[in-house]
């Protein structure tokens, strides 16, 4: 301790003190008032010692802290019930741990969706580019017949297709994760957002000769991004569509009142598995009913738009009844 230079620098100010206070009463008072103060400032110069001991003490055990923090060990709890600076410095590094240690877990789950999903994605992935290469490697075959060759050719175009959609998906969803997509606020016209996003699901619709019911007023609205909420309506439509039998009912209708907009769609399809309604809008998530071809993001990706844009979405289902879906866009202020 008494190679530190700011003690050094004490003590020296504290004996030049003392020294020209004993001095001064020697000659101006008696010599019995110069040993007072002698004898208080020895007193006062070891108090200052021992304090400045006592300080250094408690600063080394916080750096000892702060290295075991470094290295990872965030359930140290430094904080005292006394008042003071250091206390005040033990109370700002338990919050900064604590922080760490928050940030710290976050971090751990990141790492861990993030390997689940590469996982996810490699085995999406896997299944298309076998496909791809099998038939890649039959169309070689000089002797292969032209009805053949254009089903191969066919297939290959499907798979492709397939793949551009995931890779697509998993972009948008990437971007939205990361919030580096700027949601508008405009003025949405629910009519109209509706006719959009049924638009490209009409010739499926009918195909399967499914019938269609829109209801809802004309004046109703919310503030919110026109076409990412379409995206998101046009893949839980898909859902319904794909969902629902031959000759089946689908219904959209939406309402507003004082607090919410709301679109409901619903269809008379097979449902939902109750112990997997939790999990519908987990990404890559795949349940009972789930066509082959499912690939389990159409309804995450409609999940994330939706709640990134402060609103919100729940599905009621029952097997063989049909499914319910509710989306909730709150009143917001431009």
């Amino acid at each position: 301790m008494l190679r530190n230079r700011e003690i050094q620098i004490l003590l020296v100010v504290l004996l030049l003190i003392s020294v020209i206070g004993f001095t001064l009463a020697a000659i101006l008072v008696s010599m019995l008032a110069a040993g007072i103060v002698l004898g208080v400032s020895i007193l006062l110069i070891g108090c200052t010692v021992i304090f400045t001991k006592w300080r250094y003490r408690e600063i080394e055990k916080l750096s000892g802290y702060l290295q075991q923090i470094s290295s990872g060990d965030y359930y140290l709890d430094v904080r005292d019930n006394f008042e003071g600076e250091l206390s005040i410095l033990k109370s700002q590094i338990y919050k900064v741990t604590k922080m760490l240690s928050e940030q710290g877990a976050v971090l751990h789950e990141d790492k861990a969706k993030l390997t689940n999903a590469i996982s996810d994605i490699s085995h999406q992935l896997k299944t298309p580019l076998t496909s791809m290469m099998v038939m890649a490697d039959l169309l070689r075959d000089k002797n292969l017949d032209d009805q053949k060759r254009a089903e191969f050719t066919r297939n290959l175009q499907i798979q492709l297709e397939r793949m551009e959609w995931l890779v697509s998906s998993l972009l948008k969803l990437s971007k939205i994760d990361a919030g580096t997509i700027a949601f508008k606020k405009e003025k949405v016209m629910v009519k109209e957002l509706v006719q959009t996003a049924v638009e490209p699901l009409l010739v499926p619709m009918d195909v399967k000769m499914q019938h269609l019911d829109i209801r809802g007023d004309d004046t109703v609205s919310f503030l919110g991004d026109f076409n990412w909420t379409s995206e998101a309506l046009i893949n839980i439509i898909k859902n319904c569509v794909e969902h629902t039998a031959e000759e089946g009912e689908i219904s959209i209708q939406f309402s507003e009142n004082a607090l919410f907009s709301e679109i409901t769609i619903a269809d008379n399809g097979k449902g939902i598995a109750k112990e997997d309604l939790p999990y519908i809008f987990k990404r890559f998530y795949k349940g009972k009913n789930a066509s082959d071809d499912s690939v389990g993001i159409g309804l995450a990706m409609a999940h994330s738009i939706i709640t990134s844009q402060q609103g919100d979405i729940e599905v009621q289902s029952y097997p063989s009844v049909g499914t319910k879906f509710q989306i909730k866009f709150y009143k917001q202020v431009i």
